[in-house]
């Protein structure tokens, strides 16, 4: 035991009281306006990239954007080595950073690109890629891996399957969350899209879940060869128009693991992974709440399927 381990758990354990929760979630989601959500959620920790008068997506931005902050907070109070297990959370905000590349490249605009830190990988490799084609030999020296085409769909649903790959590595709860999500990924691709994962996706599909799993010719049968660690969000979904619940089952899945890391009575990385999982889950129910106030609040019903 450390003592920048001890200051890691109190630090994550404090970062963790600071969301919002399911019940202050769902009063938001309730506002008549997406106005009236953001004058309430800029008193909150959110406040820090929320204000009033924004858009709905830069509201959401904002969310994403006070989230990676209790991220890099949290990683200041880590022991030398302890950012490693909070870069593969951070992953995402690589991601998103590459889809707003891809979007600039394709002359759309695009939201402004998250400011990882010391949680960063490869994004200032990438971030005056050229081109697709340059961004795509980029990625290939980075850990993030070759995508195997220079094609927008491509690129992200590569990169997606190796962020899931990252997250697998950490062991423990989260391989069996990277799973679960790469395989409501390549299903959703596969069946819900109708769309044949390119060679490299595929390769790196079958590395996580198994090659018969990624064959399939049908959702059951897919969920049929799957293995426990990757079954369960798919468990009972045979038409793929309910894909969308196996979703909602990854993060109820996040929460409920989670929690339990949280309490852990160890100093080591298994509570600063639980606080990073329950900040994440917290932030992605305040986004959805959002999107949810902008229709006016209303049905709620909608909400409370997914979050």
């Amino acid at each position: 035991m450390s003592a920048g381990w001890v200051a890691g758990r109190v630090r994550a354990q404090a970062l963790a009281l600071r969301r919002l929760g399911p019940g202050r979630a769902r009063s938001l989601a309730g506002s008549a306006s997406l106005s009236e959500a953001l004058t309430i959620l800029a008193a909150t920790p959110y406040g820090r990239g929320v204000a009033e008068g924004q858009s709905l997506a830069a509201a959401q931005h904002g969310v994403a954007a006070a989230l990676l902050w209790h991220l890099r907070v949290l990683a200041g109070w880590l022991p030398r080595g302890g950012t490693a297990v909070l870069r593969p959370v951070a992953g995402w905000f690589e991601l998103a950073n590459v889809d707003g590349l891809l979007q600039r490249l394709d002359g759309r605009p695009a939201e402004e690109p998250y400011v990882l830190g010391a949680l960063g990988t490869a994004w200032p490799r990438l971030a005056d890629a050229p081109d697709a084609a340059g961004l795509r030999e980029r990625l290939a020296t980075t850990s993030w891996g070759d995508p195997g085409g220079t094609d927008p769909w491509t690129i992200r649903v590569f990169l997606r399957l190796s962020w899931a790959a990252r997250m697998s590595a950490l062991g423990g709860p989260a391989a069996v969350w990277a799973a679960g999500a790469a395989a409501v990924l390549v299903a959703g691709e596969r069946f819900g899209a109708g769309r044949d994962l390119p060679l490299a996706t595929s390769e790196r599909a079958a590395r996580l879940l198994g090659r018969s799993p990624v064959e399939a010719s049908a959702l059951g049968e897919m969920t049929a060869r799957l293995d426990r660690n990757a079954r369960w969000p798919l468990d009972g979904i045979d038409d793929p128009v309910e894909l969308w619940r196996a979703e909602g089952r990854c993060w109820k899945r996040l929460e409920r693991d989670g929690d339990l890391l949280l309490r852990r009575s160890e100093f080591a990385a298994g509570p600063v992974l639980g606080a990073a999982t329950l900040l994440a889950v917290d932030a992605w129910r305040v986004r959805a709440a959002l999107e949810m106030a902008s229709r006016g609040g209303d049905p709620m019903g909608a909400y409370d399927a997914l979050a």
